[in-house]
């Protein structure tokens, strides 16, 4: 093999037991859902974490957002390239955002976003809502206003010679 050719991460049911008890210590604690994530690198957990909505009263805390915020920390790193990411529920829109801009290239869930709709929770929801266009006014009204004005710092990044992408 190429030295610099990366192994294909292969699933291993002990970090999704880990991810799962999170979520189940979460139940227990009442921090937020029912929702647990584990980030592994090499075969070694880099993080464990879970969802933190109602204790940090912030509705970004997932607990893929979570491990990902403590990887990134523990790295020095914004860039999660090499690892994977274990979580007992397929991610919510926002978490599959993150994980992309994290770099994450693989992820292996338990529950569906159906079987998070069973339960209350609207992944699901939110899943139709941005496949029909993201059109319906009464979950999000957005409208572009003065692009004149708010290009410009757009324009300044681009024509610097430093910038840095992400």
């Amino acid at each position: 093999m190429a030295q610099n050719q990366e192994v294909a991460p292969t699933y291993q049911v002990n970090f999704m037991s880990e991810a799962t008890a999170e979520a189940l210590g979460n139940v227990q604690s009442g921090a937020g859902g029912p929702f647990g994530s584990v980030v592994v690198r090499a075969g070694h957990v880099l993080a464990a974490a879970h969802n933190q909505v109602l204790e940090n009263h912030d509705p970004t805390a997932h607990g893929e957002i979570m491990a990902i915020r403590q990887a990134c920390t523990k790295l020095g790193s914004h860039d999660l390239s090499g690892c994977v990411l274990y979580t007992n529920a397929y991610p919510c829109p926002m978490c599959l955002s993150a994980i992309i801009w994290a770099n994450i290239k693989t992820v292996y869930y338990g529950n569906t976003a159906q079987d998070a709709a069973a339960i209350g929770f609207r992944d699901d929801y939110l899943y139709h809502y941005i496949a029909n266009g993201c059109q319906d006014n009464q979950v999000l009204q957005m409208e572009q206003h003065d692009h004149d004005l708010t290009i410009e710092p757009f324009n300044q990044f681009a024509a610097k010679k430093d910038k840095q992408l992400y």
